[in-house]
């Protein structure tokens, strides 16, 4: 079974809150999302409201973030890998 492609543009993304607030229009969070880190997590990891079957966050230029702020690509990307290893339904991609 093939996953659903989420797909978030990172070209113009250059702060974490317009990087987890692309997130959640790609995913389609629900309203209550938090826009932090733990919200962030706390969506990943469940996903009730989309469709069963698995899913996939591709965040393609993700080195926008990176280079602009170091910090929050590091927060992003640890928060990502620990949702991906809770939630067998979700996988990422991370491209440069």
């Amino acid at each position: 079974m093939t996953a659903v492609e989420h797909v978030v543009d990172g070209s113009e993304l250059r702060t974490k809150r317009a990087v987890l607030q692309a997130f959640a229009r790609a995913l389609s969070f629900p309203d209550y999302f938090g826009a932090n880190l733990d919200a962030l997590y706390d969506c990943l990891t469940d996903l009730s409201w989309l469709p069963d079957g698995a899913h996939r966050l591709h965040w393609t230029h993700a080195e926008v973030l990176r280079r602009s702020d170091p910090a929050a690509f590091a927060g992003i990307s640890e928060v990502l890998a620990d949702a991906v290893a809770a939630n067998p339904r979700l996988t990422v991609q991370v491209s440069a």
